[in-house]
Order: structure tokens, then sequence, then C-alpha cells
């Protein structure tokens, strides 16, 4: 705790209580943070077995699956996506037992919906939405259609989602995710949150873009956790590490591609699993890369931690609209060089040159000439580019400077409402 600090119950909703992905670390870590700071936070989510231990759970709503089950199943959970009474109800009772002063939202689309919305504003409760996703813009939250780029809903246009099939390739469940978006523009509901903070500043010019609410829309980087140890590499090993989902929008075909024209004898791990894999041997083997590319499958926790703190580089061949990706938080906290694609919030992380190199999206020469400079780096400059990723990482990413933003967006909502 700081001297000053106006201690605050804090309620976190998100709607998977276990490690899922980058919102779920960022959830966690900003619970952390605030609670080393004396703040109490209290968690609101969906049940499930995966879910860890937690005094809250009381308040968590019901597993909500659109996927499995019959017709008639199908159809009512169809109707939860839209407004969930059951939410709304066990957050009235969270609100009416633990008494908070602030809600922060994180992945609430769909299986809590944004019904919690009115039970919080019948209590005068600020509002925080953290948008990892783009789905106040979006109703398929990635900005992609068949598995390419597109901003045809940009602007309320959600009809082109239906038409798009853009929801797993589906009319009802697109047309479904359009009747969201468009039932949360009729009652105005995202007019009723008070800020919404964009981990990059793409994101935010995006969302402006959309013109979706008259509520105020601010950038701010994650966080990265309160223990992380941020030391430079002790053990460089031979190995170009990509870890992630195996999918094409993360453009792992244009990085093995690249891979062909690398020069020296250094491999290219690949950590994850996804429904590209096969399409992924199959390109590997066919181009006699199967010495040069390694595809190591799923890791977590200690195991994936070492590969990553021991790699000569991290990179990001996205092509599609990144936010602000832990995997570069983390990568450059153990001072590892990033090379990242030109695209979405990725380029505000990397300084191009001097804690990694920035290349064009979806052009593997381009790619392969940054791997190629990297890797021709002498022992000295590798180390100056290690440190510059270390002490970008420290001061974007510092989560004392995060809760000390979160503390002066609450009191700018409180001034404004006149409180």
């Amino acid at each position: 705790m700081r001297l000053g600090d106006t201690l605050m119950k804090i309620v976190l909703v998100n709607k998977f209580h276990y490690r899922k992905g980058g919102s779920e670390t960022y959830c966690f870590t900003l619970a952390e943070s605030l609670m080393n700071r004396g703040h109490e936070v209290v968690y609101f989510a969906m049940e499930d077995e995966k879910n860890f231990p937690c005094e809250h759970s009381k308040y968590f709503v019901s597993n909500v699956d659109y996927n499995n089950g019959g017709a008639l199943n199908k159809a009512k959970a169809a109707l939860k996506i839209i407004y969930s009474k059951e939410s709304k109800d066990k957050m009235t009772q969270l609100i009416q037992t633990e008494k908070p002063d602030l809600a922060i939202f994180n992945l609430v689309h769909r299986q809590i919906t944004l019904s919690i919305v009115d039970a919080l504003s019948k209590y005068n409760i600020p509002i925080m939405f953290v948008m990892h996703d783009l789905i106040c813009a979006c109703p398929n939250y990635t900005m992609l259609s068949g598995g390419m780029l597109c901003e045809k809903c940009l602007g309320k246009h959600f009809i082109n989602c239906v038409k798009n099939k853009c929801v797993k390739n589906s009319t009802i469940k697109s047309a479904i995710a359009m009747f969201e978006a468009d039932f949360y523009q009729f009652r105005k509901t995202y007019n009723n949150i008070d800020t919404y903070i964009t981990p990059s500043g793409f994101y935010k010019k995006k969302l402006d873009e959309a013109c979706f609410t008259k509520s105020s829309i601010i950038h701010m980087k994650n966080p990265l956790p309160i223990d992380t140890v941020y030391e430079l590499p002790q053990k460089v090993g031979n190995y170009i590490l990509f870890f992630g989902r195996l999918s094409q929008e993360k453009g792992i075909l244009t990085l093995i591609e690249a891979m062909k024209k690398v020069k020296n004898d250094d491999e290219l791990w690949i950590l994850g699993n996804g429904p590209q894999r096969e399409e992924l041997e199959q390109f590997i083997a066919g181009n006699g890369l199967s010495t040069k590319v390694k595809l190591l499958g799923f890791m977590i926790g200690a195991e994936l931690k070492s590969i990553v703190a021991e790699s000569k580089a991290v990179v990001l061949p996205s092509e599609w609209y990144e936010n602000g990706p832990y995997s570069v938080m983390e990568a450059m906290s153990k001072g590892r060089p990033v090379i990242a694609a030109n695209i979405g919030g990725l380029p505000e992380m990397v300084e191009d040159g001097v804690s990694g190199y920035v290349f064009e999206s979806k052009n593997a020469n381009d790619l392969s000439d940054k791997l190629n400079k990297l890797l021709a780096l002498d022992e000295e400059n590798y180390m100056r580019m290690s440190k510059a990723a270390i002490e970008k990482a420290k001061a974007d990413f510092n989560p004392d400077n995060y809760v000390d933003f979160i503390i002066d967006q609450y009191n700018k909502i409180i001034l404004k409402r006149g409180k």
C-alpha cells in the first residue's frame, strides 16, 4: 500500500477463472497487483471444473456451452448470449453482499453477457472495460473473415457478419452475433460503461473508428506480474522461438518460408497446437525443412518458461490485429529480442533495431532479412539488444504504474459524476 491510496473493493469480471489465455493472465496479474497495494478483490466468472478454487464461486454463473446438446438446448443457450437474467441476478447478489466500489470487465460477452451492466448501474457502481478483443466493433471480435482481415462491420454495419458467415462459418451463429451487437447498440448499453481501456494504441484507434460508445476510450499497456524477474540471458540456445496457437492468422507459414533463407544453423522451434498443425507438418516435410523446423507441441509452466528464457529470439509473424500479447512482454522481461510483424499493436511493443526488429506482415523475404540480421549480431550487440528489451519491459509493463492508472481513472469517473 502507498501513502495516500484510497482502498477499494473491486470486482473483476472474466468468464474464465483459470489460466486459459492472455485475458486470464491479465486478470490474475491485476488482482495480485491490486491486493499488493491493499485493495480487496472479488471475482465474478462462469462455473467450470477447471476453475481455480475461489471463495466467491457462489456468485459464479452457470457454464454455457453453445456447441453441444440438442436443438432445444442450443436455442436456450442462444437466448442467453444476448441477455442473461442469471448473470444479472448473481451480480445483484454480489453487490448487495460485497458492496464493491468499482467493477472491471474483461471477457464478458456471450457467456456472462452485459446484463450485469444493468445491475451495476442500478447501484451507481463505476465500470471499466478492458478491451482484450474487438467485439464492440466486430461481432466476430477478431476482425477476421474467412481467415482474412475484414473491417466491413466497422461503424455498426453488423449485417456483414451474416453475409460473410464470420462466426464459425455459420449463418445462424453469425446472425446471433449480429443480433447481440445490434441489441447492445439499441439499448445504448455501451454508453453505461464509464471507461474503456485498450492495451494497444491500435485497438484504441479501431474502437474510436467504430463509434460504438460515447464513453472515453483510453490506452494503457498491460502489466507484467509483480513477481516478474527481469534478467539478462544466462544461456542462449541455437533456436528462434514461436509459441502460440497454430492457426492461419498467426502467420506461421510465412515464418517457416522465411527459414528457408536463414543462413546459419539456428533452428526454429514452434510450440503450441491448433487447427493448422497438419498443414504445417506437410509444409515442413514438403520443403525439406524437418531438420531446421521443429514442431514441439503444447507446453505450459516451467517447461515453457525455460524454453522462452533460453531462446535466441521470439518471433510473432502475425497476420491479424494482435493487441498487446503477453508472449512479447514475457520474452522481453527475460532479455529476449522480439521480431514482430508490423500489424495491430505489435510495433508499439518492439523498438525496431533496439529491442528487436519489426518486419512487414506476410512478407517472408523481409522476415528472413530480419532473422539473418539478428543471428549475425556479435555478442556485444546482442547483449545491448537484450538489455534494451529488459529496460523497455520494466518501463512499459510496470504493475505499480498500472494500479496508479486504475486509481486515477476511478477518481476521474467519480469527479465526472459529481460525487
